[in-house]
């Protein structure tokens, strides 16, 4: 007889509460989100991550419909090994798809109305109303411990959430961060300057070519361009000058287990050359994939040496990563939660090439 469960005896698939919420100190806007609640919890079968939140944070562009993929893949990975899940979480910042606008904003969008600790602020206090609604009147508890998947500048706000807030951040999926200290032209070569030198380009590249790619970076990705979220990036370099520090403080006092994932450097470069931008494949493989490696590099270096994985490479995915290899976040999603309820040291081989 098999030992494998008939279909029949699978849990059911979570039902998500799809809704909105009003921040106390801002009644006028809502915040849209979508809860699934954590497995159930039995005698035989304790759920680890009954007080546990694990919270999806956005980029700019993708709203929190882009990890509904991933969502899916994780929880049906779950269910079919009969495995325990933490509730999950997604939500659009003020701003963002279904979500208002910040009512604090002046002025229409696109606006620089509000900074990244605004989001910050507004993030903790979303939190917490979800946890006292959904959780914490059955499980009293303090602050849930938090597994933050972000992508883009959803990066550097788990990164502020957790320097700000710290003992709180028991995880972290850092899916090809946003550089936060980078203006986004200066890396590439400026043929206007002094000491320029065209002998220094990759073969087949023109002038033409770097002075447009420069300036639809400018107007694209500097942080003084403003958008249609209100969420302005302008101070976002002083708030995390270095990429490699501050080093984070997760629960007990401890670094929180890390996993750090860059792009795919041939996904990403072909993107870039087939989408608006159409950037040349060899000036982002020349001067963009390697200053956004040592990044990545950088941000191993956030926690404990033994909690940290990466910087991997999601193979086939360019920055939108939950967009092109919802299979992958999955994947990584099992692993960090693995590491996180067995305080496992990662044992896998950083990727440094």
């Amino acid at each position: 007889m098999s030992g494998r469960c008939s279909e029949e005896e699978l849990p059911p698939f979570p039902e998500p509460e799809i809704s909105t919420i009003a921040l106390e100190g801002k009644p006028s806007a809502k915040i849209a989100y979508t809860y699934y609640p954590p497995s159930n919890s039995t005698s035989n079968h304790p759920n680890p991550f009954s007080q546990t939140l694990l919270v999806f944070l956005n980029g700019l562009i993708m709203p929190r419909s882009s990890w509904d993929a991933s969502i899916n893949s994780f929880l049906q990975n779950r269910i079919t090994s009969h495995l325990p899940y933490p509730a999950l979480l997604s939500y659009d910042r003020y701003g963002q798809g279904d979500s208002d606008h910040d009512p604090d904003d002046e002025g229409p969008p696109p606006c620089h109305g509000h900074d990244i600790m605004s989001a910050v602020c507004s993030c903790r206090q979303f939190l917490v109303q979800i946890w006292k609604e959904h959780i914490e009147i059955s499980n009293p508890t303090h602050f849930p411990s938090l597994i933050f998947v972000c992508n883009s500048i959803g990066c550097a706000i788990a990164r502020l959430f957790a320097q700000t807030y710290p003992g709180t951040v028991s995880g972290l999926l850092l899916l090809d961060s946003i550089m936060a200290n980078s203006d986004f032209v200066s890396f590439w070569p400026d043929p206007d300057a002094k000491d320029f030198d065209p002998h220094t380009l990759p073969p087949g590249v023109s002038l033409k070519d770097v002075r447009e790619t420069r300036k639809k970076y400018r107007l694209m990705f500097h942080p003084s361009v403003p958008n249609s979220e209100g969420l302005s990036r302008r101070n976002l370099s002083q708030l995390l000058p270095s990429s490699s520090s501050p080093e984070l403080e997760g629960q007990g006092g401890v670094g929180p287990y890390l996993t750090v994932v860059g792009h795919d450097w041939e996904e990403f470069a072909e993107q870039n050359f087939t989408g608006s931008l159409h950037t040349p494949k060899i000036l982002t493989m020349t001067y963009l994939n390697p200053v956004w490696q040592m990044y990545n590099e950088g941000l191993v270096k956030i926690t404990d040496e033994d909690k940290a994985i990466g910087p991997i490479v999601a193979v086939g995915c360019g920055h939108f990563i939950q967009r092109d290899g919802p299979g992958f976040v999955s994947g990584e999603m099992v692993a960090l939660l693995d590491r996180v309820v067995n305080r496992v040291e990662q044992l896998r081989e950083r990727d440094t090439g």
